[in-house]
């Protein structure tokens, strides 16, 4: 039996809860607007470039419905995926765009238009949320093992020497030469040292083996040979820390598989990283050869990889791929020693900052033969991931040394923003747990709900039909950004949104209707947080009874101790407890956690929700 919480106390719902509601009601509402005014009725959108970007475009809805958005939100999402996933897989119709191109194979990128895991992760994102949604579907399930299957395949990876053969592994196989795509090689080769610094196809070096490359090397035939060679051997012959990021994606297949496999994969590739990142000083290295080696290819050289230490997105891209990976390896093994993966380069950087006249804390941030090149303040994104996996003394004091070093800066300040890699929602979070920032749940409410109905504003006034919007080809609006709603109903940093898998120290289903979110009416806080514990509050803020099952973790991979309620103790040992709501009544729920002691699982709460499995079916 499920332990069962009654909460009969009535209560005035509080502006967070209140919001909350209403934030659920109006994005929900606006996405499906906009589903309807972005989409042929087929399902597919108004809208052509790239796979990812089509996916992107929609991104949000499986999460929103999983968080407790409308129920409509589940078939959109799916709709939605799967029409765009139909169009450009290259046995799909096609599209007769200029822009298009069919850039899937069996349903995953291909090589048409090659990916690298920055692109894929954030494409995949929609697949992600759709699990969330539809924990029991056998085609999502299905595809979830067939895409990690071929990420992991030899013809993509070594198991061997643990590296991924390319920087663009895909459905087709790894990308190892770019002799027939000389402009694949001109957009990402831009020398740093005679360059704008700000050149956005800045994204490789071919140091040490060339410091200054022409801007016309292409044009001479042998010279363009020349390029294009060592292109091939120290840019595409190897690995680099973006790859991590599909940790995201065998995570995904073991979720919904339980297959030994695939834990073994992600832990065994982070394993090597952090070898790697021992090798070369705790500082994580942007390049790997064929055989594993830190700058294999570039004469020991641990620099100047894709997106890597040369690269103006060092910071962004470098760091997304170790999160995700050391996440993933924390959730699938308990063992707290794979975040080292993260922690080690962000102590590495902490090592080599500097602090300016004004008292401000800047980190490193390019690296040239000259050195490091660029200092910038510090981005507190990963600092909040590593610190919610932890939740150690040690690393909350990495984030209280970044305050220190913010004289004059705003740490409760919040806005408008877009879910994309935006970090700035992290800082309030965090002074709201440190007692510093008691108004931030309202505030990060209130300011999604400023930017959804911003957006549900333009959508309302679209008057164009879809063919003229497929001529136009502008990027759709999308009124759905779900950190704020992830942060204070999960107790969570928002997912890393390019290939992250969703945090959370507790999630929710409606028992009543055996779906996952929060029921209807019902709003939740999460006001506390620590190793052992998490405080969350419950309102019912309508007149109905309401039953709600509350889950330790995203996945089910933490257990609930005991829980103290209305000067009661209970207790648990399990992943989850009920609370029964009576109208208009609320409950804080101050429960004992045992962190990273269960076998996650998308599937963890099917059999305990009245009906069964066969109640998510569509």
């Amino acid at each position: 039996m499920i332990p069962t919480i009654q909460a009969t106390r009535r209560c005035e719902p509080p502006a967070w809860a209140r919001l909350q509601r209403q934030l659920l009601a109006t994005m929900s509402e606006a996405a499906l607007e906009a589903s309807a005014r972005y989409s042929f009725p087929d399902g597919t959108a108004t809208f052509v470039d790239d796979v990812d970007d089509g996916y992107e475009a929609r991104a949000g809805r499986g999460a929103l419905y999983a968080l407790g958005g409308h129920d409509d939100l589940r078939r959109i999402a799916r709709r939605e995926w799967e029409a765009t996933t139909r169009l450009f897989d290259d046995a799909g119709p096609g599209r007769g765009h200029p822009k298009y191109v069919a850039q899937l194979t069996d349903e995953y990128y291909n090589l048409a238009r090659p990916f690298e895991w920055f692109h894929q992760g954030e494409g995949n994102q929609s697949l992600y949320e759709l699990a969330l949604s539809e924990p029991d579907s056998a085609a999502f399930r299905e595809r979830a093992a067939r895409f990690a299957d071929l990420m992991i395949d030899e013809s993509n990876y070594d198991a061997g020497h643990r590296v991924f053969r390319s920087p663009f592994p895909s459905s087709a196989g790894p990308l190892t030469s770019a002799r027939d795509r000389v402009d694949l090689a001109r957009a990402h080769l831009t020398s740093l040292y005679r360059s704008d610094p700000s050149s956005p196809a800045l994204r490789a070096s071919l140091h040490p083996f060339v410091r200054d490359l022409e801007e016309d090397w292409h044009d001479e035939p042998e010279r363009r040979r020349r390029i294009l060679d060592l292109f091939d051997r120290v840019v595409l012959g190897g690995d680099v820390p973006t790859n991590l990021t599909a940790a995201g994606l065998v995570t995904h297949a073991f979720l919904f598989t339980g297959d030994d496999r695939y834990r073994r994969w992600v832990l065994d590739y982070a394993q090597a990283w952090i070898e790697r990142i021992d090798a070369n000083g705790g500082m994580l290295p942007d390049n790997v050869g064929p055989t594993g080696r830190v700058g294999e290819q570039r004469r020991g050289q641990w620099w100047g990889g894709l997106y890597g230490w040369t690269s103006r997105w060092a910071g962004d891209i470098n760091f997304g791929g170790p999160t995700v990976s050391a996440e993933c390896a924390m959730l699938l093994s308990g063992d707290s020693r794979y975040l080292e993966l993260l922690r080690r380069p962000l102590v590495a950087l902490l090592e080599r900052a500097r602090t300016t006249a004004e008292g401000r804390l800047e980190l490193p941030k390019r690296m040239g033969p000259e050195g490091w090149t660029e200092w910038a303040p510090p981005r507190l994104l990963e600092f909040a991931h590593l610190y919610h996996a932890s939740m150690s003394a040690a690393d909350r004091a990495l984030i209280e040394r970044l305050r220190e070093g913010d004289p004059g800066g705003d740490w409760n300040h919040v806005e408008s923003l877009p879910d994309r890699r935006s970090q700035q929602a992290e800082y309030a979070r965090f002074q709201y747990y440190d007692g510093r920032n008691p108004g931030w749940p309202e505030a990060i409410l209130g300011a999604e709900l400023a930017w959804c109905e911003s957006h549900f504003e333009r959508i309302r006034a679209e008057d164009r039909d879809p063919e003229t919007l497929l001529r136009e080809n502008r990027w759709p609006p999308n009124p759905v950004v779900t950190k704020g709603l992830t942060q204070v109903t999960t107790g969570a940093p928002q997912t890393v949104y390019n290939g992250g898998l969703l945090r959370a120290t507790v999630r929710h289903f409606d028992l009543d209707r055996r779906r996952p979110g929060l029921p209807p009416d019902v709003a939740c806080l999460v006001e506390g947080l620590s190793s052992e514990s998490v405080d969350l509050r419950l309102v019912n803020t309508g007149r109905e009874r309401r039953r709600v099952l509350v889950q330790a973790g995203a996945f089910g991979e933490h257990e609930f101790t005991r829980v103290e309620a209305g000067g009661e103790s209970l207790r648990v040992g399990g992943r989850h407890l009920a609370v029964e709501l009576a109208p208009e009544a609320g409950i804080l729920l101050r429960a004992g956690l045992r962190r990273f002691a269960r076998t996650p699982s998308y599937g963890a709460a099917l059999d305990l929700l009245k009906g069964g499995p066969e109640a998510w079916s569509a």
